[in-house]
Order: structure tokens, then C-alpha cells, then sequence
């Protein structure tokens, strides 16, 4: 069954804070953050929710800004990893960028993250730069890129 995926509103905010919190340890955006943005008070970003079997299965934030987006965060709870979360996610990222004008899609990636890389790479993702000790721990960040407009919804 295909994960439903629309805009985040306030009823999703605990389930989003709870999975960025799991997803992303230490570098978890902070819930004073995640609420604002889940409920639309930040302008240039969307937050996406996919709910599977009732709950939060992932969720997706992108800023657009003029004619580029930037997938600023994608979570994919463990149960429901490899299970087409993500990509239906990332499907309504580039549907929600194309609506808003942008022609590329860029975002970051852990260098040491090779299941992720691999998920990008199947998606038509190629690296655009590296960003050296860019996360706290100092791993480098790599770049990636992708022209919008080329998935399925």
C-alpha cells in the first residue's frame, strides 16, 4: 500500500518531532522549529508527512527559493524503510518544486551515509560539491543535485 503524502499541519507536529528525533540524533532541528514550520509559519519551506497505517510513517521538509529548492530534511520511521516512503516522498518534493517554479533540487548528504547516496543515485541525483567537516562530528557533506520535473507523483 502506497503511503499518502500531503502538506504537514499542526496535528503532525509531535509525530515529526518524535521522528526527527530518532532520524537524526544530535542534529535534530530543535520542536520550537519543527512547529513552526509544520504549521506553515515559515515562508519559503513546506513540510511533507507521508502516514502509513495511521501514524507518521516519514516526512519531508524543501525551501524554495526563486528557481531552487533544497530538500532540507526526508525521515523515513524504521519500521517503514524500504518500503517506498521515501521515494513517494521525494516524488511530492519535486511535484511541489515544479508547481513553485524552481529547475533544481539540491541537497546534502553525509559522506559516510552510502545507503542514502545510493537512494539519490537511483533518483537521478549527481554530486555537485563537497562541504569538508561540514557536520559537528566532522564528516563532510556532499552536495547533490537534480533537475525538478522528472519524477512520477
Amino acid at each position: 500500500m502506497r503511503p499518502v503524502v500531503r502538506l504537514a499541519g499542526p496535528d503532525d507536529v509531535a509525530g515529526v518531532t518524535t521522528l526527527e528525533r530518532e532520524a537524526l540524533g544530535s542534529d535534530a532541528w530543535s520542536e520550537s522549529l519543527l512547529r513552526q514550520g509544520v504549521s506553515g509559519d515559515i515562508p519559503t519551506t513546506l513540510f511533507l508527512v507521508a502516514h502509513a497505517e495511521a501514524a507518521v510513517a516519514g516526512y519531508a521538509a524543501v525551501s524554495v527559493v526563486a528557481d531552487i529548492a533544497e530538500l532540507q530534511r526526508i525521515a523515513v520511521a524504521a519500521p517503514h524503510r524500504r518500503t517506498g516512503v521515501a521515494s513517494a516522498l521525494l516524488a511530492r518534493v519535486d511535484q511541489e518544486a515544479t508547481r513553485r517554479h524552481a529547475d533544481r533540487l539540491l541537497l546534502e548528504v553525509r559522506d559516510d551515509n552510502t545507503g542514502a547516496l545510493a537512494f539519490y543515485a537511483r533518483h537521478g541525483f549527481t554530486e555537485l560539491d563537497r562541504r569538508v567537516r561540514y557536520y559537528a562530528d566532522g564528516t563532510t557533506a556532499i552536495v547533490l543535485a537534480r533537475t525538478v520535473g522528472r519524477m512520477d507523483p
